[in-house]
Order: structure tokens, then sequence, then C-alpha cells
């Protein structure tokens, strides 16, 4: 084999290499560590029910225990 069909056949290499990035990225880069972790996360988490009675009396509780300020009434 002789250099000039190995200058070709590493172009070519390289040619496929750059086109399917964008897949291989995807499927073994940063983000998709990142997407995995995520849905990793997500799948434990679960909704917690509770009577809407208990919500409706504690977050009335939280607003009556705000500070607050009075404002004048009239504005100049």
């Amino acid at each position: 084999m002789s250099w000039p069909w190995i200058v070709l056949l590493a172009l070519g290499v390289l040619v496929v290499v750059a086109a399917e990035w964008p897949r291989v990225s995807g499927v073994v880069g940063a983000d998709a560590r990142r997407r995995r972790d995520r849905e990793r996360r997500k799948a434990r988490l679960r909704v917690v029910r509770s009577d809407d009675e208990d919500f409706v009396e504690s977050v009335q509780r939280d607003l009556d225990a705000l500070p607050t300020i009075e404002e004048p009434r009239t504005k100049r």
C-alpha cells in the first residue's frame, strides 16, 4: 500500500468521524452524562399527597406570621 492511499484512508476516516460526531457526543459526551444523572434523580422523586385543608391552614398561618408595614393611604 502506497502513502497516497494511506492519506486518503485517513481523510475518509476523519470525514466519517466529523459527520457522526453530533450523534456520538450525544451518547458519550458530558451533556449525555448530565442527562442520565438528571433522569436517575427524577426517577427517585415521588409525589406526596396530603389533605388539602392542612395545606390551606399552613399557608394561612405562614401569611399571618409575615411582617407587614403600614403604607400611607394618600400619595402626594
